[in-house]
């Protein structure tokens, strides 16, 4: 009878490999030994469930285990990625680019949601939410620079309240919206409020627009029953000198009867700090929302977003970025990065024009020249209408400010830097009387500023605008370019 440590020596065997099979890769068991020693590959295929343990982590089992080779994956990666590329644009198809525009126009309201303002939103919307539940009126004021979306997002809370009310089976509340741009005057607005009311209930002739609000909204009787959302874009356009006509606006929000539920808009973001102290006072304090500026990744979102509903890529992801950080680092404004992004387009437009080469996409440069058009200040104007050697001495005054590093000179040591560049150009210089002539023309335009001394060549010469202005009103051209170039000091 055998004892169990003959068992267990007998099972030993099957049990451990050989040291040969351990030190085999596993590639080559994989590709020598489809099943086990002894058995043939039709046998292996038609194994018991009920294996020993033992067994079952054998090689048997290995050409099922490891069926899906590297190979292949790579192969369904690769598909999944040619797969999700889109097609190229054609440019040149007027269809296509009258498309590309279209989505780029600040006036094409995207059809899905609106991104990068879920906050702002969430809280204008529980504000009013919570006005229509209560059956209660009041006030809210939105502030912001111009472009960070504040009209757009009133407008869709708007629609997104009105599906509220109708999915909860609550009365559907009017809206008006009043730009206070288009009034008149600013007490035009109480007529355009109770315009809206007097379709239901007519009110007194004698009394002015503002008095029969007052008591409508003071009379239970009176007082109409549904909600009414007005919005009021461009408040700031309401501000007189004793600030009558805002205070009365958001008085009627505290009348015992008022159904109004009001939300101000305006870009001025010190407005509520000059307003809000005298409403506190009289206990009709709104609720403030600030909008802010778009910062770059918000920008390149929202562009982003607008450009899914076509089918192909329009801008190289690098000019698509230096459009957003340029933008963000000015204003935020983001109808003004709709803007240079359309311009982009047109200038790969105008190219395509001119040139037989294929362009395909918008790119780094052609977003380049569009902001520059687009952020051109007033004063590269200025400098592109001054005669040929006053440009001149403004390169002159460049290069000793930007390249010698000083925030001062005098007239003696710019004449020589004028001249020094009248050389490397070959233009005839002027006098230096002229030279001094020229200079005070261009104090009193406000470029420089002199000073005053005894003799000409010891005045003091400051420059009173910004270098880069002069650097940039001379982009492009070769004969300017050359006047910038680094001089000694």
């Amino acid at each position: 009878m055998p004892t169990l440590r003959s068992a267990t020596a007998s099972a030993s065997p099957a049990a451990t490999p050989s040291p040969a099979a351990a030190s085999t890769p596993r590639s080559v068991k994989r590709r020598l030994t489809p099943g086990r020693a002894g058995e043939s590959p039709a046998a292996s295929r038609h194994t018991s469930p009920h294996r020993s343990p033992h067994a079952s982590a054998g090689t048997g089992c290995t050409p099922k285990l490891l069926s899906a080779s590297p190979k292949s994956s790579r192969k369904r990666l690769y598909g999944d990625l040619v797969a999700a590329e889109k097609p190229k644009w054609n440019p040149r198809d007027p269809a296509q680019m009258r498309a590309v525009k279209e989505a780029l126009h600040v006036a094409t309201v995207p059809s899905c949601e609106l991104v990068c303002r879920d906050n702002e939103q969430r809280r204008v919307f529980d504000f009013c939410k919570a006005c229509v539940e209560q059956e209660k009126a009041g006030s809210l004021y939105i502030c912001g620079c111009p472009g960070t979306g504040k009209t757009l997002s009133v407008n869709k809370i708007k629609d997104s309240l009105v599906r509220w009310a109708d999915e909860v089976g609550m009365e559907t509340p009017d809206s008006l919206a009043i730009n206070c741009t288009n009034l008149s005057n600013t007490s035009e607005i109480f007529s355009k409020i109770l315009g809206q009311f007097q379709n239901r209930k007519k009110g007194s002739s004698k009394l002015s627009p503002l008095q029969q609000l007052q008591s409508m909204f003071s009379n239970k009787e009176t007082a109409p029953r549904r909600m009414m959302l007005v919005i009021v874009d461009e408040m700031d356009y309401l501000i007189t000198r004793d600030r009558a006509v805002l205070h009365d606006l958001f008085m009627l929000t505290t009348c015992p009867y008022s159904r109004c539920i009001l939300i101000g808009i305006a870009n001025a973001i010190d407005l509520a700090d000059r307003f809000l102290p005298k409403l506190e006072s009289l206990n009709c304090k709104p609720l403030v929302v600030t909008f802010r500026a778009y910062s770059k990744d918000q920008i390149s979102d929202i562009i982003k977003h607008r450009l899914k509903v076509l089918e192909y890529d329009v801008f190289e992801p690098l000019a698509l970025e230096f459009c957003a950080r340029k933008v963000a680092a000015a204003t935020g404004d983001m109808r003004k990065a709709l803007g240079v992004c359309r311009s982009a387009v047109e200038v790969l437009e105008a190219r395509l024009q001119v040139a037989n080469e294929e362009l395909g996409i918008v790119t780094f440069d052609h977003m380049d020249i569009a902001l520059s058009k687009a952020f051109k200040s007033p004063v590269v104007d200025s400098i592109l209408c001054l005669p040929q050697h006053q440009q001149m001495v403004l390169c002159a005054l460049a290069n000793t400010f930007q390249h010698c590093k000083k925030k001062a000179t005098t007239l003696g040591e710019l004449n020589k830097s004028y001249i020094e560049i009248c050389r490397s150009t070959q233009v005839p210089a002027v006098g230096m009387l002229e030279f001094s002539n020229m200079c005070m023309v261009l104090s009193d335009q406000g470029f420089m500023k002199l000073g005053q001394s005894k003799e000409d060549k010891l005045r003091r010469v400051t420059l009173q605008i910004d270098i880069s202005d002069i650097g940039f009103a001379f982009k492009g051209n070769r004969f300017f370019q050359k006047c910038l170039e680094k001089t000694r000091c």
